[in-house]
């Protein structure tokens, strides 16, 4: 085993498979400096940057993939997305079905998610929701080194498209460039856990839609992913002290989703509790929801999830995402 940084193991990964593979390319907006020691060891050829254009790199990369390249793609946050959907939504995800099988786009968008920093709605979205309700995507959403690492070479394997998120409270690049500055007075409520630890060697693929168990537990089920997955074991942890026991589970894909390993929890506990840092309504919550009811379970159910539009100022902020006081606050008030 090596300690890397959450980033640092997703680095790790794409050299491994870049060195194997000479068909991965990567472009987006500064990787020649985001990603420099790629840039070194392979060149301009394989690192490419792009100009600020989504719409315009994301299309060519369907092309790029279409023809016979293995592109990563960088949107530099998955609120972009929004303005090359197109590519995305009625593109990439259909090639294959549209086809019969004929033609793929093996692509990879990675992007950073989530919040809890100060840059508000148009900034700090997560996304996975929507994006999972697209036919044809497959969503990787981890939440440690080792998954990171992980799930990138399960993500450049697939031969269709994978949208890869990482939470900029765990990718160590990212807290360097919004903590540091004129924002050395803001804190950010960093899990530890999560932006560095413990990655096997060699580096090892972790297959899509197959949830970990993050601790057991009887009385509660947690389903969570991403920096939920470590605000909810530290609520676990407290929960515990008050004679709940509840476990986690790490869903680390949102599609494609494994759905048996949730009903397996929650018909041993009779209680779930998704949290969420997505969207609440139309999103993983619910479906979640839906799940249980079509396994035949009726258990206690409550969700902590974003119900709006996230908020600029700090305090507004905090308590609009979901959190460890949250958590805990919606674990007794559904077993009381």
């Amino acid at each position: 085993m090596a300690v890397m940084s959450f980033t640092d193991a997703i680095e790790a990964a794409l050299r491994q498979a870049m060195a194997a593979d000479p068909r991965i390319i990567i472009f987006g907006e500064d990787v020649h400096m985001l990603r420099r020691n790629l840039y070194v060891q392979f060149g301009p050829g394989r690192v490419k940057p792009a100009p600020i254009s989504e719409s315009a790199f994301l299309g060519a990369a369907v092309g790029a993939a279409m023809a016979g390249l293995k592109p990563v793609v960088e949107i530099m946050m998955i609120d972009f997305l929004g303005v090359a959907f197109d590519a995305i939504l009625n593109q990439a995800s259909k090639v294959e079905s549209f086809s019969g099988g004929k033609w793929r786009v093996p692509m990879v968008v990675r992007s950073a998610c989530g919040g809890g920093y100060g840059d508000a709605g148009q900034h700090e979205q997560n996304l996975w929701g929507m994006l999972a309700g697209i036919p044809g995507l497959a969503v990787a959403v981890p939440s440690n080194p080792a998954d990171a690492a992980g799930l990138m070479l399960t993500s450049l394997e697939s031969p269709n498209p994978v949208i890869y998120l990482e939470h900029k409270l765990l990718a160590d690049y990212w807290l360097e460039y919004l903590g540091r500055g004129n924002r050395t007075t803001v804190e950010f409520d960093v899990p530890a856990e999560g932006a560095a630890g413990e990655v096997p060697e060699p580096l090892a693929a972790v297959p899509f839609g197959q949830a970990r168990l993050v601790c057991q537990g009887h009385d509660l089920t947690i389903a969570t992913l991403g920096v939920g997955v470590h605000r909810s074991a530290e609520a676990a942890g407290l929960l515990n002290v008050q004679g709940i026991s509840a476990a986690v589970i790490d869903l680390r894909t949102v599609s494609p989703l494994d759905r048996d390993t949730v009903v397996r929890e929650v018909s041993a506990s009779g209680a779930l509790l998704v949290v969420d840092e997505d969207y609440r309504d139309f999103g993983l919550s619910g479906e979640l929801a839906a799940c249980m009811l079509e396994a035949g379970l009726k258990p206690r159910f409550a969700r902590v999830a974003t119900e709006g539009v996230i908020p600029y100022a700090r305090h507004l902020e905090d308590a609009a995402l979901p959190n460890v006081e949250r958590i805990q606050e919606a674990a007794l008030k559904m077993l009381s």
